[in-house]
């Protein structure tokens, strides 16, 4: 399968970014059992577009830790790369490579904010900067973002 490389960024990406999709809202949940979902072998299963993540980096994990997420029913392969963790709050990453020369870059970064002892808000943000390939595609992009974000707050909700 071919692999195209993208451009590594940090967390300023996440403010200049061409391409950004941020949702936030409560989950019901203390803040470290919605860590503890975002963490573990599989995460982000419950999304319809993406097929889970596989930690490729042991525990514990931390800055440069690696994983692998299948998206888009298996058409799009992405090597990721983690540049700031806050073990039980927040980690981002980047892209670091993908089989489909879509993005030049790609970012994403999860915010978890305990809002009392049995509850935490969840924000989420995704920034692209697309290829000329894959600039037609950012209308669908948004909708992959906006379903990623519904099947989550789904997810989260009715645990």
């Amino acid at each position: 399968m071919p692999s195209f490389g993208l451009k590594p960024c940090d967390e300023s990406f996440f403010d200049r970014a061409p391409s950004r999709y941020v949702d936030s809202f409560e989950i019901p949940l203390p803040a470290g059992e919605v860590w503890g979902a975002l963490t573990v072998e599989g995460s982000l299963d419950w999304c319809r577009m993406l097929g889970g993540a596989k930690w490729t980096s042991p525990r514990p994990f931390g800055v440069g830790t690696t994983r692998k997420m299948t998206a888009v029913f298996g058409a799009l392969q992405i090597s990721e790369y983690f540049f700031r963790w806050e073990d039980g709050r927040r980690y981002s990453f980047h892209a670091v490579s993908m089989n489909l020369p879509l993005f030049r870059r790609f970012a994403e970064d999860y915010l978890i904010e305990p809002t009392s002892p049995t509850s935490c808000r969840f924000t989420w943000t995704i920034a692209a900067e697309p290829t000329a390939l894959g600039r037609p595609g950012v209308p669908i992009n948004a909708l992959l973002n906006r379903s990623l974000f519904q099947d989550t707050r789904r997810h989260f909700n009715t645990m």
